[in-house]
């Protein structure tokens, strides 16, 4: 099914404008996603085989799931696990709702397989959000695999009040997802990667841990694992400084990686004036430094900080090895964007292939093995 999409389907996507089709595509499943026949159908057709895996405290159905920025208004939650995502990411969300960047802000690079967006953190705001993700709830709409929440901060919020801003996200959202995931490497917020230098991060850290302990005082229930999610850009004094920080911290796992302001390789003279746009690059260009990442963390950490690996998963050979880097869970978007919903069908199937050539009975058997 893949290649029918490619071959008749994506052509006609990829004549209009990317954040268009988007925010069209989304309006389309959050219609489905209020449809229990149609996600029945959806599930029919996109559904994958279980491939279970357990880490940081949360069962996923399998390892691949949906990564941040596909569903920043909280409209197709539903829709995902019926897609056969093993769990998803949604946001980012800020404490206050805000615009994003002006427009144009999201670019494909075909001949990369890749995507550059600008975006911002375009989103509704926490209070907003938090009103989306009930509404799903109440009307017993909500998916079974884990759900995380990508939280960022304010764009008009000064580096010294962010921890301020991360943690009044986090109250007013922790009672409504399985894990979330503080993103402090967006390139797309003025200043916003300077976060994760030390002393500001472990501000960041200190409040949420400190928001986590008051949520599970009061509901007596258990603390939800915080993951921070870091830029390939870093150097690796940089990283092991952060991995220092996040171990003493107790945070529970870490997301590699964000998008990168590196632009490597040559591409055609007609493609050069979009591969220079200011942005975040993802896709295949992106592949190779994440898992690098994934393998530096894997081997500091000794294996210790639970691992989900993104940047340029495109098949299952490409999600392999993430996984046998050292990444526990691997999410994907842009492969989503340039393959279709029937990828994760093929990846899940792929990495079932992986285990039993390899002899080994579950996912867990295979992360880091080649670290």
């Amino acid at each position: 099914m893949s290649w029918i999409y490619r071959q008749f389907i994506r052509p006609v996507l990829f004549s209009r404008d990317s954040e268009a089709i988007h925010n069209q595509t989304m309006r389309i499943l959050s219609r489905i996603g209020r449809s229990p026949d149609f996600c029945d159908a959806l599930r029919t057709l996109y559904g994958t085989p279980d491939l279970p895996v357990s880490t940081f405290g949360l069962n996923f159905p399998s390892p691949i799931g949906l990564a941040a920025g596909m569903d920043k208004q909280g409209e197709a939650v539903p829709v995902w696990e019926c897609l056969g995502f093993g769990f998803c990411e949604l946001g980012g969300i800020t404490r206050y709702g805000q615009p994003g960047n002006p427009t144009p802000r999201m670019f494909r690079i075909t001949e990369k397989q890749a995507l550059i967006n600008r975006m911002g953190f375009n989103n509704p705001g926490a209070e907003v959000f938090s009103t989306a993700l009930q509404a799903w709830k109440d009307r017993n709409q909500w998916p079974n695999h884990p759900v995380g929440i990508n939280l960022g901060k304010t764009k008009t919020t000064e580096l010294g009040n962010a921890a301020e801003d991360y943690a009044a996200s986090f109250h007013q959202l922790v009672g409504l997802a399985d894990f979330f995931v503080i993103n402090v490497s967006s390139p797309n917020t003025p200043n916003l990667r300077k976060l994760q230098d030390r002393k500001h991060l472990e501000e960041i850290l200190k409040e949420l841990q400190k928001e986590n302990r008051s949520f599970k005082k009061r509901t007596h229930s258990t603390e939800k694992p915080i993951l921070v999610k870091i830029s390939p850009d870093l150097s690796w004094n940089a990283l092991d400084e952060i991995l220092e920080l996040i171990e003493d911290s107790g945070i529970q796992g870490i997301v590699a990686t964000n998008t990168t302001v590196h632009r490597e390789g040559e591409v055609s003279e007609r493609t050069r004036d979009l591969y220079s746009q200011e942005g975040g690059l993802s896709g295949a260009p992106l592949a190779s430094r994440s898992t690098e990442v994934i393998r530096h963390i894997y081997r500091q950490t000794n294996g210790r900080l639970p691992i989900i690996g993104v940047g340029g998963v495109f098949s299952a050979d490409d999600a392999w090895e993430k996984i046998t880097s050292g990444a526990t869970l691997v999410q994907i978007y842009t492969g989503l964007v340039y393959e279709g919903p029937s990828l994760l069908r093929e990846i899940v199937r792929g990495l079932e292939n992986k285990l039993e050539e390899n002899g080994l009975e579950k996912i867990e058997d295979a992360v880091g093995i080649q670290a």
